[in-house]
Order: C-alpha cells, then sequence, then structure tokens
C-alpha cells in the first residue's frame, strides 16, 4: 500500500511540476501532492516535509523524513519530494541537495529528477 501510494505520490508532484503556469512555490507543490494521496505513513511523511521547508540542510531533513536507507516509500518520498520542491528551477541543485544527505541516492535522485524534469527547468544541461 504505501509503495502504491508513494508512486501516486511522485506522479501528482511530477504533473504539478509541469503546469503551464510554470512551477509551483515549494509550499504549493506539496500541499498539492498531500491533497491528493491518501492517509497513509507516505503522507504523514510529506506533512513533515511540508513543515520543514524552511531548513536548509538536507542532512537535518534526511535525518527526521528518511532518505532510504529502509528501502521503503515513506522513507524515501517525504525527502525526494522535498528536495525537489525546493529545486524546482534548478535540476543541477535539485542533483546536490539530495546526494549530500546519503542514503539510498540512485533513488532519491532519480525521483527529483523525474520531478524537476516535468518542470520548466527541463532536462539536465548538456
Amino acid at each position: 500500500r504505501e509503495a502504491v501510494v508513494g508512486a501516486m505520490a511522485v506522479a501528482a508532484a511530477a504533473s504539478l511540476a509541469a503546469a503551464p503556469a510554470g512551477p509551483p512555490k515549494p509550499e504549493d507543490l506539496l500541499d498539492g501532492v498531500i491533497a491528493l494521496v491518501p492517509r497513509s505513513a507516505v503522507g504523514a511523511g510529506l506533512r513533515r516535509a511540508r513543515d520543514m521547508l524552511d531548513y536548509k540542510d538536507a542532512g537535518t531533513v534526511a535525518a527526521v523524513l528518511g532518505n532510504g536507507r529502509r528501502t521503503s516509500a515513506h522513507d524515501t518520498v517525504p525527502f525526494a519530494l522535498w528536495s525537489a520542491a525546493r529545486s524546482l528551477g534548478d535540476f543541477e541543485e535539485a542533483f546536490w541537495v539530495t546526494a549530500q544527505a546519503g542514503g539510498d541516492v540512485d533513488t532519491t535522485c532519480a525521483i527529483v529528477g523525474g520531478v524537476v524534469a516535468a518542470g520548466t527547468a527541463g532536462a539536465p544541461p548538456a
């Protein structure tokens, strides 16, 4: 169930990031995702991620939200969407912020990359 909710959350985030009006504000992105996912551990993590948008240190945020070390959606998706929300306009920054938290970096960066690339930041620089 949590894996399905995690997939829903990532799809919702990518869709919201791709809005024709341009990327939403970080809080609007997470609020939009939270409104679209059912009550779950992933949803609870997303609410915590929303509350932590003003934190600048990815390591601190990952310590609270998780960074994928437990290879579960509720330990991966909230942090990845926190990172994506904070860096929607900057593909490279999104990856560096995400990677510096460690954990399951290939998974968290894949999620972040998909969401950020869906928005106006587009594909990574050549």
